[in-house]
């Protein structure tokens, strides 16, 4: 009796080791390893949330409207899910996400998710996770240099700029033409490891219309460096084309194609033409299908957007919190794409849609993602 009585208590402590080593305390998360812990149909095991147990979640900044959504996404799903949630945004300032990290770590919290402001600059904040056996999904934006970082979750980054790239291809039918199209790259932070995947993605798939004269860029600015726009701000964007409009255009040749990488930086793009430019009006590229962009494809001034639903990114990360904390096997799709510079770490990568002033209605209104009255 005595034997069977030590292997129960020892088998008791192994698990108990186990859930700890998780990043769960068990002073915080009474049910978090599943047992009666309710779980919803929608969110799979992302359910098992249990009183006590806290989720961090760190925003980059206020300042571009997605990330407001991803924010409000995120603690919306993770409270139904019945989790207590940490939600900061850093005001586009490193020191003070990486203060905002080590408070979530020091106030309890079981799971951290971080949406990085500069992709290797959080190395502090994730030693002491880390040390605290702390689970850290990346989200979005990969966090580089670290061994931390247990998952990635995000949308297909270089699907999202060869999305862009064959849109272009496609609207001017390059593959059939005898016409010199003149096209110039706007590109992202050069901190936030995407921008690089989402240039190189639409560049990969123009780069041999460059090459056979098809495309012609005016400026000769075809590297990463020399467009990338620091924190994706619009202003930027917009001050580097007025000096492009002003160098290379403004002897009155047209200027075909803006490929920007996102949505914030086209719209830099467009204030710029709308003050300096006075020629055929470009194609320009964009994502995200923020509301001004996508009031702006339905006026004509931005052809496209890629959509990056962040509700369906929020789901699946609420319900990788849910397996990480119950114990369960991680849902990734991808286990070679993404090198931290540590190692690869498992993702999960969203797909991306191409939204038009033809599609945005079944894309964006019929999903409930905007009303019409958020478009007037």
């Amino acid at each position: 009796m005595k034997k069977k009585l030590l292997s129960v208590l020892l088998t008791g402590a192994m698990l108990a080791s186990m859930f700890v080593g998780c990043g769960a305390s068990t002073e915080t998360t009474d049910n978090a390893g599943g047992g009666d812990a309710a779980k919803t149909e929608d969110s799979g095991s992302a359910g098992g949330g249990a009183k006590g147990t806290k989720v961090g979640v760190a925003m980059p900044t206020k300042d571009l409207q997605r990330w407001n959504q991803d924010g409000a996404n995120m603690q919306k799903e993770l409270e139904a899910a019945g989790y207590e949630v940490d939600l900061q945004y850093a005001s586009n300032d490193t020191q003070t996400q990486i203060s905002q990290i080590e408070n979530m770590i020091n106030s309890g919290c079981n799971v951290l998710v971080v949406a990085a402001i500069e992709a290797s600059s959080l190395g502090e904040a994730m030693d002491m996770a880390k040390e605290k056996n702390i689970p850290v999904i990346a989200y979005d934006r990969l966090i580089m240099n670290t061994d931390a970082v247990s998952y990635y979750a995000t949308f297909d980054n270089t699907k999202v700029g060869e999305a862009q790239g064959q849109f272009v291809v496609d609207q001017l039918d390059l593959d059939n033409t005898d016409k010199t199209f003149t096209i110039e790259f706007t590109a992202g932070d050069p901190g936030d490891n995407n921008a690089g995947f989402f240039f190189n993605g639409a560049y990969s798939v123009l780069e041999k219309y460059i090459k056979d004269g098809t495309l012609e860029v005016k400026s000769g600015q075809k590297e990463f460096s020399d467009v990338a726009t620091a924190a994706w701000a619009t202003e930027t964007a917009q001050s580097r084309m007025e000096n492009i409009l002003s160098t290379y255009y403004a002897d009155g040749t047209d200027l075909d194609i803006c490929l920007c990488s996102n949505d914030s930086t086209a719209l830099g793009v467009e204030n710029a033409l709308a003050a300096n430019y006075k020629g055929k009006y470009p194609l320009i590229t964009g994502q995200d299908c923020d509301i001004e962009n996508t009031k702006n494809m339905l006026k004509d001034k931005q052809a496209m957007s890629v959509f990056k639903d962040t509700r369906t990114l929020a789901s699946q990360v609420v319900k990788m919190v849910g397996q990480i904390l119950n114990g369960e096997k991680v849902d990734v799709n991808d286990e070679k794409t993404y090198d931290n510079g540590n190692g690869i770490v498992p993702s999960f990568l969203c797909e991306p849609e191409v939204c038009t002033k033809e599609n945005y209605k079944k894309i964006l209104i019929d999903s409930g993602y905007y009303t019409e009255d958020d478009l007037k």
